[in-house]
């Protein structure tokens, strides 16, 4: 049988191509070789966005349709929401009872984002992050979870609640096993990190006249002023996005035509968008479809909810009966 995977994201809107090569497409080779569940975090999204959540409904929505934009197939994965699987709750609140208050506290992501957002996070649902995160993971009995690097405390502290539990109440829980994944960090237009925080994403969902505004302002060689100049390629976002975008073959020549000098950055940059355009032509076509028919969005979630429902309803009876609290 396939191992079990979960992996998920929370709803901060629309996707950017970052999130495609970083996660999406990763996700799309995984839901062949595992048993997937892919889940949207919304109540995750609460523990930052608590004082105004009224847009998480909407955000659901797009994140969902840039996942199967992006070939995300419902029919070879199970998908849902968060919230829509209430017992994931109830697990949660089990495994509070029994995790020490410093276990919480020591989760790098929680003292690291207390300080740069202040203390209106410093609450008791950010604290129990890593809890409900693992709640997440083993309800489903998720033996494998793709990560980055930076993940790894996250999950650790995940299989240190899954022991203390199996200590206390008997085998239930696997351990849950890390699949590092190497999440390429892709440059945003302006040389940092994409980030929408930073107004310098392209989206997935950008059309066109977007598109090449955002590459006509794309940060290149700032030593390359004039067409004849010579370029230095790995200095520059425009050829980063030809090797996401173009072929091996192309990008070897792109790199010799630039330190001869002999293309000049508007040249590259009309060939990247029409590569780019070309590459995510049926993003955009399945993207649009989605958008005229909502509804399909919706009943997918929902048959997901359902399956995802079956499969925790099961294992929240198992760990009653393992508590013995099952009356």
């Amino acid at each position: 049988m396939k191992k079990r995977i979960l992996s998920g994201m929370r709803p901060t809107g629309r996707l950017h191509i970052g999130h495609l090569f970083g996660a999406i497409h990763n996700w799309a080779k995984l839901q062949k070789e595992y048993d997937c569940y892919f889940m949207v975090a919304d109540w995750h999204a609460l523990s930052t966005r608590y004082m105004d959540p009224s847009n998480i409904k909407q955000d659901i929505f797009e994140v969902v349709a840039d996942y199967i934009s992006g070939g995300i197939d419902p029919n070879e994965c199970t998908f849902y929401v968060q919230s829509h699987v209430p017992e994931i709750a109830e697990l949660h609140l089990l495994l509070s009872m029994m995790t020490p208050v410093a276990w919480a506290e020591r989760c790098p992501t929680y003292k690291d984002q207390v300080q740069a957002l202040g203390q209106d996070i410093a609450t008791y649902g950010f604290l129990g992050y890593p809890i409900l995160q693992t709640s997440d993971i083993i309800c489903v009995k998720g033996e494998v979870v793709p990560v980055g690097q930076d993940q790894l405390p996250h999950l650790e502290l995940a299989r240190e609640i899954v022991r203390r539990f199996n200590r206390l109440y008997g085998d239930v829980f696997p351990e849950p096993q890390s699949k590092l994944t190497e999440f390429p960090m892709v440059p945003g237009t302006d040389g940092r990190k994409m980030s929408k925080s930073y107004n310098n994403a392209i989206l997935m969902s950008d059309d066109p006249d977007t598109v090449w505004k955002k590459l006509k302002h794309t940060v290149t060689d700032p030593q390359k002023i004039y067409k004849g100049d010579p370029g230095r390629p790995e200095v520059c976002n425009i050829f980063y996005y030809h090797k996401l975008f173009n072929t091996k073959e192309r990008c070897c020549q792109i790199e010799g035509e630039c330190q001869s000098g002999s293309l000049g950055c508007a040249a590259d940059k009309k060939e990247l968008y029409e590569k780019l355009l070309e590459y995510m032509k049926p993003v955009y076509e399945k993207r649009k479809e989605l958008e005229e028919n909502p509804k399909i969005v919706a009943d997918l979630l929902e048959k997901g909810g359902e399956r995802a429902r079956a499969t925790v309803r099961q294992t929240l009876k198992e760990v009653k009966e393992a508590m013995k609290i099952n009356y």
